[in-house]
Parts: C-alpha cells; sequence; structure tokens
C-alpha cells in the first residue's frame, strides 16, 4: 500500500497537528503515512480580515479540492475551522481527546485580563472572542490581529499590542505554554464550537476504505462533545465569525452544554444551558439553539450580520 498523503495547512501548528496524526496512524494502524502542505486563501491573505475574503471554510476550501481531486487522502483541520455545512461529498472523523479548550491571555507586562490598564490594546480578530472581551473590560481596546501564531506572538513582543488572546491548545501544542499569562475561564469567554479538537477529513466514496482505522483514533467523549458543539452551531446557521461561544462536555455520565450568543459590543448577551444523555448530543445541541433563538439571539446575530437572512 503506498503511503497515505495527509493535506495540511503549512503553518507550524497545522503541520504539528498533521505530523501528530501521522505519527499515530502509524502506532495505533501501522498505516504509513506523508505530509503534503496546501496554501489555503486564509494563508494567502494573511494580513487580510477574515470578513474580507469570505469566512466560510476559508482555511479548508482548498484541501477540499485537494481530496477530491485525489492530490490527498486524508486531511487534518482544527474542528473550529470546518464549517457545519462542509462539503456534501466529504466526511469528518474527530481524532484524538480534545486538548483543553479555552482561550488564553498573553500579555506583554504579565498583567491578566483584570489587571490590564484601561484602554489597553488587546489583539484579536475573532468576534466571538472580541464581544466576550468587551463584555467583561469594556474599557479595552479590541484591535484586529490575524497571522499564525508566531505572528501574533511577534507583534506583542514588538509591541504593538498590550496582549492577545489565542487558544490555549494552540499554544501548548507548540510548546509555548509557558508565555500564558492567564487561562480565561468559561465564566468570561467560551470557546468556540470545536475548538482544541482535530477532525480527520476523507471523501465520501473512501468511507469504506478509511472509516475503520480513523475510528481507532476517536475518542468518544470528545465525539459527542463536537458533534453537541457543531450540532447547536449549525441550528444557529452560523460559521466561525459570530459571536457565539460553546462548551460541551461529559460530567458525572450527563453531557454538559454550556453557549452564549452576544452582540459585536458585549453589551448584550444571551447564555443557556442544557443536560441530558451523551447519547442525544446533537438533539441537545439543536434544542439549546431553538432555545437560545426564542430568547432573542436572532436578532443579536442578525445585527451582527452572519445569520442567514440577516442584514
Amino acid at each position: 500500500m503506498k503511503p497515505l498523503r495527509i493535506g495540511t495547512r503549512g503553518s507550524k501548528l497545522a503541520l504539528w497537528q498533521a505530523e501528530h496524526v501521522r505519527a499515530k496512524l502509524r502506532e495505533e494502524t501501522d498505516v504509513e503515512s506523508e505530509i503534503v502542505v496546501i496554501k489555503t486563501a486564509g494563508d494567502r491573505f494573511a494580513s487580510s480580515g477574515i470578513s474580507e475574503i469570505g469566512a466560510k471554510g476559508v482555511f479548508i476550501k482548498e484541501i477540499e479540492e485537494a481530496l477530491l481531486s485525489g492530490q490527498i487522502d486524508i486531511a487534518v483541520h482544527s474542528m473550529k475551522d470546518v464549517p457545519t455545512d462542509f462539503c456534501s461529498a466529504c466526511r469528518i472523523s474527530i481524532g484524538f481527546a480534545r486538548e483543553d479548550s479555552r482561550d488564553c491571555l498573553i500579555s506583554r507586562k504579565g498583567e491578566t485580563l483584570a489587571k490590564l490598564r484601561p484602554g489597553a490594546r488587546v489583539g484579536t480578530s475573532s468576534v466571538r472572542r472580541a464581544s466576550q472581551l468587551r463584555a467583561f473590560r469594556p474599557d479595552l481596546e479590541i484591535v484586529p490581529l490575524r497571522g499564525n501564531v508566531d505572528t501574533r506572538l511577534r507583534k506583542l513582543d514588538a509591541a504593538e499590542y498590550d496582549a492577545v488572546v489565542v487558544a490555549k491548545a494552540g499554544i501548548e501544542r507548540l510548546g509555548l505554554s509557558p508565555r500564558i499569562t492567564e487561562i480565561l475561564a468559561h465564566e468570561i469567554m467560551l470557546p468556540a464550537p470545536g475548538q482544541g479538537a482535530l477532525g480527520i477529513e476523507f471523501c465520501a466514496d473512501q468511507e469504506n476504505l478509511y472509516k475503520p482505522f480513523l475510528e481507532k483514533l476517536e475518542d468518544w467523549p470528545t465525539v459527542c462533545s463536537v458533534r453537541c458543539e457543531r450540532a447547536l452551531q449549525d441550528e444557529l446557521q452560523g460559521g466561525c465569525t459570530i459571536p457565539l461561544g460553546a462548551w460541551a462536555r461529559i460530567e458525572n455520565s450527563q453531557m454538559k452544554l454550556d453557549a452564549r450568543v452576544l452582540n459585536v459590543e458585549g453589551t448584550e448577551s444571551i447564555h443557556r444551558q442544557a443536560v441530558g444523555s451523551p447519547e442525544a448530543s446533537e438533539h441537545i445541541g439543536r434544542d439549546l439553539a431553538r432555545r437560545l433563538l426564542d430568547a432573542g439571539a436572532d436578532r443579536l446575530l442578525r445585527i451582527a450580520g452572519r445569520i442567514a437572512g440577516g442584514g
């Protein structure tokens, strides 16, 4: 059997993730593989805002095209980057136990979020992070910041920002944990759906070939939690640029889901929680989404311009 070709973006974090999948495939299934780097629109226009280049699938579109053309056999993604309505000709297997899904603050002078000076410049281009930051500290200046982790930290060190907010999982995977100033509690900032989890994508017509050994890499609690969050996201018809935070986890044999929708300014917020059986994870996510909509989330999302039919 020829080596399996694994498609990935070329950032240090993306390559770490692909190499992690490669090593686990060899360890768990004896499958040999090789890495194929593919440049996506999100990489080519790294200095542009997501909204300027089209947010939907901006980090996976070209990789999916490589899958469908036979250039690669499987692809590795951060699940938070995968739209809920990704290519219908493909399937996703959620691999491994999820890393810590929380966001973290890295500040230039070691201040926590609460201790940053009024008017401090905090870098993030995530609408979700920005709205929750404004809700907690409306006095901060939230400044757009794109690029890979190295780029963001370099700009922080160059004093372009007082602090940046990034996913803790990515920082840990790159061995940069000592740079973390504060891990942001879920009460302050709920993560993006799928944050901290890895997805392995393959063509649907190859499911019988790939699914049996990819299932050996799956972690059941992670699969249930990510499906719950993505069902919520899908019911809200939201991509990765809406002000939505979600955190699903299994506690005491029960699936618990917290979700929060905000307006962009962070001045309005709707938070709800649901509990149920892990086997019903997708139902829990969709049901909670409908509760959020009934409570007024549809208005907040329309104002943000990130829900179907919104202005």
